[in-house]
């Protein structure tokens, strides 16, 4: 069992005891909590949060522990459904409510669940935010109001086409664009919402032509939801049996947005971000943001527009930060997160494949060549596992110590640059693990570079000193 907390929810895996996996004592507490909180918030208020969750199939048990919960304390509910992450966020601005909750465990299996917390702006709480949220989470905090004081409880269906509506309405959203190329387009949305949020947004932009494999919304999902090349052989494969321009996959909560080209290759889930950016560049002047660990393509595309190009901590919430202090009008993360702060500051699947349909369709050619107008890069992702009792701050001093003479960011762990590669080492929060991204110019340069960080974090814990430049 596994049960995670963080500042901006608690997720783990069903089953098991309290405070082992997310069990109904959880989810009620971490639920009471939130409410709690948004009383200190908005104390002379009738409060209101807009609940979504995607098609797991533990979702439903969820909702009801949530809703009843907050319901007691006098809060009222807006139910979304089944929906997306970005359509929940988007109905705290529809509704002016005082918060959301997303009832999701994103990319990971069905065993896991979780609880995304929004504030009243729709976003993600901020680390202070959620730091003063869980000053209550204990029990003996909690207050209920009595029977005529409950909150009421609305089902609002209309959610997504409300979100979509909104997407239309966006100025670099060419629907005539789009229709006039005539797409062929194949859709996994992995038995989730995706399977329904996607299509629903095609047919809205006049492609007729839509393929789908995996979007019955039943929750059991067919291969692991993460969007990774590994796990999308079958839409590769389905998109050449249709003769397909674009294969499009989402993640079960459709904040991640992955694509497929007409030849059957990945267009690459860290150049998702790079093409659209590249679009929105070219219509619109302003800075970028993504974080630490995506893929440096965006800077040298956002450079060769004029533009300035900022870097953030790795985490949604930061990349969001950064995006308002620079004033950027696109951003993200590597992952196939679009943030579109035209439309909303949340990654948002839908608004991709809108915007990045109007950028095929303008150019005129094929994914395959769209891509090729990109810098080429690779990403390696790696991970050492360390010993329980091992300082991880003495082991960052002494890689900072080894590579001092590269210029290092250390904003979030330390990001070593070496002329056009990097590396990127991030601590994990919940193990003694340290991550680490590497990127270059080829798939083996970039491995070749995980490898010789892994020997020296390795030779470090032995005790050994390789000296610098080793």
């Amino acid at each position: 069992m596994a049960l995670i907390q963080s500042i901006s929810g608690i997720r783990g895996t069903l089953g098991g005891k309290p405070g082992e996996g997310l069990s109904p004592v959880d989810v009620l507490t971490f639920s009471g909590a939130y409410g709690m909180w948004l009383r200190s918030r908005f104390p002379e208020e009738r409060l209101r949060v807009v609940i979504g969750r995607d098609a797991r199939i533990s979702g439903p048990a969820i909702n009801k522990i949530v809703t009843a919960t907050l319901q007691s304390m006098g809060i009222d509910i807006i139910e979304g459904g089944a929906t997306t992450t970005p359509t929940v966020a988007m109905g705290v601005a529809f509704f002016k409510a005082h918060g959301g909750i997303i009832i999701t465990a994103s990319h990971n299996p069905k065993n896991w669940n979780a609880l995304k917390l929004l504030n009243e702006r729709g976003e993600f709480l901020s680390a202070a935010q959620g730091q003063e949220m869980q000053k209550f989470l204990n029990w003996e905090q909690f207050e209920f109001v009595p029977v005529e004081k409950y909150g009421s409880y609305t089902i609002e269906e209309s959610l997504l086409e409300m979100h979509i509506e909104k997407i239309m309405a966006l100025p670099l959203v060419d629907v005539e664009a789009i229709q006039a190329a005539n797409f062929s387009v194949v859709v996994d949305g992995v038995n989730s919402v995706g399977g329904v949020a996607i299509p629903m947004l095609l047919e809205a932009l006049g492609v007729k032509k839509v393929h789908e494999i995996y979007c019955e919304p039943n929750g059991i999902f067919p291969h692991n939801p993460e969007p990774l090349p590994e796990n999308l052989i079958e839409l590769s494969a389905e998109v050449l049996t249709k003769n397909a321009h674009l294969g499009i996959a989402v993640d079960p909560d459709v904040d991640r947005l992955a694509l497929v080209c007409e030849d059957g290759e990945m267009f690459g889930e860290e150049y998702t971000l790079v093409a659209v950016a590249d679009y929105v560049l070219s219509n619109t002047p302003g800075s970028t943001v993504s974080n630490l660990s995506s893929t440096q393509a965006l800077a040298e595309v956002t450079r060769a527009h004029g533009q300035e190009y900022f870097s953030s901590a790795v985490g949604e919430v930061n990349v969001v930060e950064a995006m308002k202090k620079h004033n950027a009008v696109i951003g993200g993360e590597g992952n196939g997160g679009v943030i579109y702060p035209a439309l909303h500051y949340g990654r948002d699947a839908l608004v991709g494949v809108a915007l990045f349909l109007t950028h095929l369709a303008k150019f005129g050619k094929t994914c395959t060549l769209l891509k090729k107008k990109y810098p080429e890069y690779y990403i390696s992702k790696n991970k050492i596992e360390l010993p329980e009792d091992i300082d991880l701050d003495d082991i960052f001093k002494k890689i900072i110590a080894k590579y001092a003479k590269q210029p290092i960011d250390q904003t979030d762990g330390a990001k070593i640059m070496f002329d056009k590669e990097w590396v990127h080492l991030r601590r994990s929060n919940t193990e003694p693990i340290i991550r680490i991204y590497c990127e270059s110019d080829s798939l083996v340069k970039a491995e070749h570079l995980g490898r010789k960080m892994i020997l020296d974090i390795s030779e470090m814990i032995r005790g050994d000193e390789p000296e610098e430049g080793d």
